[in-house]
């Protein structure tokens, strides 16, 4: 239900919810078109409080910027300006370097966002009104949603039965010293799962790996030669991998919105699965043991420890026992996860599998609520999972955050979703 409110204090015209590469990207374009707008947000705070240290990231060195409107502060700009060793293709980004580097991005573009927690959002007769944690109202047109990935932090249901202290989700993981001399169980096939085993096992600690995939994927390390003519045509490379698929999905997300639901989804799901970067391997093969190609059936303390009963194809059981188990298994976007959203707000709005439709501008059924990043890529697709999505969606969403609101149709990206006529 839409608040009342008497307050006759400057009212923003956007504000952003959330300071990582989405976020500050969106303000740094906002700011560049004089647009009146506050954000809100610890600056890069998945990358410094849920990713380990001495993590690497998995996208190249051009993929892994921030974006600004004249593309004068790239990942390169700063390596080269601090004496960092830096490639566009086949040099892994260490996690620190990028998160250093979206500090400083944050301090030359976007130097007025308050290091402050959005506690709720509420629909107000102004559009919204946002409460921080120190109690402040905000009055705002328009809202744009760009938080990170862990608030979608995904634990299977098979391992709830496990208590808090022996069961952990990867995101929880900034330092892995403690875990020296300990048992380790990590749950996953994915970069975040060999990454966080690789640093595990450097710490001093006993891992093991458990996965439903029967092999793992590694990608295929770049071989520094310089591709023909007949190969880029082919199989252009872009920021999220190689292939004529994936260059659809990285350069025509306005036109991937419009495929049919069930296929959107489809390929959300399927496109870019578990696949640890190349670095990976010589940290992890053949220096822990493997359990692959099973099933995790059941979950239980046995002597104040966790037990795994895994299950493989033919039916064989086995059990793994070990102290402590980290899941690695990735985000699931389901809006109802989104707590400081109003209730009612979450209602309201139109999801496509538990993520909000969205129209072509990133707006949400909700008239000046938008999502971007991870929370739009079942409208836009796969781009939407990595900061190499932040450039194509600032330099778009600019453009119509800075208009004034006016009657407009909508179509939302949904099967069921038909255009309305509604205040922009």
């Amino acid at each position: 239900m839409a608040q009342r409110t008497n307050q006759s204090a400057n009212i923003a015209d956007v504000a952003i919810v959330g300071a990582g590469p989405y976020g500050l990207s969106i303000a740094a374009h906002l700011a560049a078109r004089n647009v009146r707008f506050r954000i809100f947000g610890k600056p890069m705070g998945v990358w410094l409080d849920h990713m380990p240290r001495g993590m690497k990231l998995k996208s190249e060195g051009f993929a892994s910027s921030l974006s600004d409107p004249g593309s004068t502060f790239t990942l390169r700009h700063y390596c080269a300006q601090q004496g960092i060793s830096y490639k566009d293709v086949g040099e892994p980004v260490h996690l620190k370097t990028f998160a250093a580097y979206g500090l400083e991005f944050q301090k030359q573009f976007v130097p007025s966002l308050e290091e402050k927690m959005v506690t709720s959002v509420n629909e107000s007769e102004e559009g919204f009104q946002l409460t921080l944690e120190d109690g402040e109202k905000v009055l705002a047109r328009k809202v744009v949603v760009a938080v990170g990935i862990t608030h979608y932090a995904y634990l299977p249901p098979i391992l709830a039965s496990l208590p808090k202290g022996a069961l952990s989700h990867s995101s929880a993981h900034v330092h892995v010293d403690g875990f020296k001399d300990r048992d380790v169980a990590v749950v996953g096939a994915g970069g975040s799962a060999l990454d966080l085993a690789g640093l595990l096992q450097n710490a001093g600690a006993r891992v093991q790996v458990i996965a439903r995939s029967s092999s793992i994927r590694f990608q295929t390390p770049p071989d520094g030669k310089k591709s023909s003519f007949r190969d880029r045509l082919l199989n252009p490379r872009t920021g999220i991998g190689s292939g004529m698929q994936l260059y659809f999905y990285a350069n025509a997300p306005h036109w991937f919105r419009l495929l049919p639901e069930e296929l959107r989804l489809d390929r959300v799901r399927k496109t870019l699965g578990p696949a640890p970067p190349w670095f990976t391997r010589q940290e992890t093969d053949g220096k822990m043991p493997f359990h692959l190609g099973v099933e995790i059936v059941s979950s239980q303390m046995e002597n104040g420890r966790p037990a795994l009963q895994l299950r493989d194809r033919e039916g064989n059981q086995r059990t793994v026992a070990t102290e402590h188990v980290i899941a690695a298994t990735g985000y699931r976007v389901d809006l109802e996860r989104l707590l400081f959203l109003d209730g009612t707000i979450r209602n309201k709005i139109r999801t496509t599998d538990k993520a909000p439709a969205l129209s072509a501008t990133f707006e949400s059924s909700i008239p000046g609520l938008y999502f971007v990043g991870v929370s739009s890529a079942n409208t836009f697709g796969p781009l939407m999972r990595f900061a190499f999505g932040a450039d194509y969606t600032a330099r778009h969403i600019a453009r119509y955050l800075v208009k004034p609101g006016k009657v407009r149709s909508r179509v939302y990206a949904g099967s069921e979703n038909a255009g309305t006529a509604e205040r922009a």
